[in-house]
């Protein structure tokens, strides 16, 4: 993706890296920790944060591929840029044992079907709603923010399987939610993964062997 960056984004960046070593972590595992502590201004995110790079590399693929973005609330959404999301709050009415928010993703489900990216920000039940759906999400951002329900739903998303980034403590929103995709779109499609390089190498190599 082409995108301009701005020199306060830029400056931003470098102080970051000057108070805080990211260089260990791998490439969009990276990316992802770095944006979400540049929407929060909170280093403690480096730790906090629970990802993998297998599935972030899968979802990448998935995103630039097309597949459809999902989100629990508008705030999430207006923080996505450079693409089209589905939000269903609008349309969602609470019932008995049953929030909004919850019934939000139950109909974004029926729109989108599996293989979405989820990016959850705000609402723990929407989040837990999810998780009770055979969605086979591409990936679930779930970074819902709160002291009831936040830290027991994103553990429940961790025990899943499913492929997600999530964090431990009460900490997330709407800004590091959108932050944590962003990341990803803004990543570079050209990189391969280091599968691919094996299996290129190998390919190189079998054709070498035929040659001679």
């Amino acid at each position: 993706m082409d995108r301009v960056v701005h020199p306060i984004e830029v400056e931003s960046y470098r102080r970051l890296r000057a108070r805080l070593d990211t260089s260990h972590f791998p490439p969009l595992t990276r990316a992802v920790v770095e944006r979400v502590i540049h929407s929060a201004a909170d280093l403690d995110y480096a730790t906090d944060l629970v990802m993998d790079e297998g599935d972030l590399e899968k979802a990448h693929s998935a995103l630039h591929s097309g597949a459809p973005v999902v989100t629990d609330v508008e705030m999430v959404a207006a923080g996505i840029t450079r693409r089209e999301t589905v939000c269903r709050l609008r349309d969602a009415k609470s019932g008995p044992g049953l929030t909004r928010s919850a019934h939000a993703i139950r109909l974004a489900y029926e729109q989108v079907g599996p293989g979405a990216l989820w990016v959850i920000g705000n609402a723990p039940t929407a989040l837990e709603e999810l998780l009770t759906l055979d969605a086979a999400p591409a990936l679930v951002i779930g970074l819902p923010v709160g002291f009831v329900g936040a830290v027991e739903s994103k553990a429940a998303l961790r025990e899943s399987g499913l492929p997600a980034v999530s964090n431990v403590s009460e900490k997330g929103g709407s800004a590091v939610a959108s932050a944590a995709l962003n990341a990803l779109l803004y990543h570079p499609l050209a990189q391969k993964t280091e599968l691919q390089k094996t299996e290129s190498q190998k390919n190189e190599s079998q054709k070498t062997e035929e040659k001679s």
